[in-house]
């Protein structure tokens, strides 16, 4: 089965869009070098919250499908 690229990419923006209805939180976390003394090195570790906004995540979800659905139609 050969598919296309637009096929392939509002599968991909769909399975981002699941994703991010059903995991609205993520979190990361950074370090960062605080000071630098000769080899002595001083570091912090910062953890950030991010939220998907569930309008962002349900657009992303029907793009995909009116992307996977312009795929199938072309192919014809």
């Amino acid at each position: 089965m050969n598919t296309n690229p637009m096929t392939m990419g509002g599968a991909a923006l769909a399975l981002l869009g699941l994703l991010g209805l059903a995991v609205p939180f993520f979190t990361a976390q950074q370090t960062k070098d605080v000071a630098r003394i000769g080899d002595l090195k001083l570091q912090t570790t910062e953890t950030t919250t991010y939220a998907v906004p569930p309008y962002l995540a349900g657009g992303a979800l029907v793009l995909g499908f009116v992307l996977i659905g312009g795929g199938f139609f072309q192919r014809r």
